[in-house]
């Protein structure tokens, strides 16, 4: 087992994650807040859900959630339709440009991803995000990591989460 100072660093280091996170959402597009695209991507990675499944996923209470899903109603990128199990509920969808922001945020996340790390291995990355995925394993993170989403994670998890 790792010995304290070896686990103080690591809070040191996954406290100045929060620069890298801040630094993703920059690029995210002026009409599409993180939460906004937290959606998207659990969407697009989850497949058609109830808003109370969403809220779970993002960790968030149903009124965060629903702002989120009213955002992307707005424009377009969702739909919201009866549930045939329980009309009362609505049953979230991407619509066919919800799937084109999805991959427009996933290109520009990627893209400054490969900026930044240009001097790292193709090794050193593979070996970042199976530790990363470790990491959120051992906190217990609901979310699965989808192959697909994975570069885009990061950009994400910045303003859904409520603090610890």
């Amino acid at each position: 087992m790792a010995e304290q100072a070896q686990f103080e660093e690591l809070a040191r280091q996954l406290s100045a994650v929060g620069a890298v996170k801040r630094d993703l959402g920059r690029i995210l597009p002026h009409d599409c807040p993180a939460g906004s695209a937290a959606v998207l991507t659990l969407l697009g990675g989850h497949g058609d859900m109830r808003m109370s499944k969403l809220a779970e996923l993002l960790a968030v209470d149903m009124s965060v959630t629903s702002r989120h899903v009213a955002h992307v109603a707005e424009r377009g990128w969702i739909e919201r339709s009866p549930d045939p199990a329980d009309k009362r509920s609505r049953i979230l969808r991407l619509t066919p440009a919800g799937r084109a922001t999805l991959v427009e945020l996933s290109r520009r996340t990627a893209e400054l991803l490969a900026e930044r790390l240009s001097d790292w291995t193709d090794e050193e990355v593979t070996q970042l995000i199976r530790l990363m995925t470790r990491l959120r394993a051992s906190f217990g993170d609901c979310r699965s990591a989808h192959p697909r989403l994975t570069a885009l994670a990061p950009a994400l998890d910045t303003t859904t989460r409520t603090p610890a």
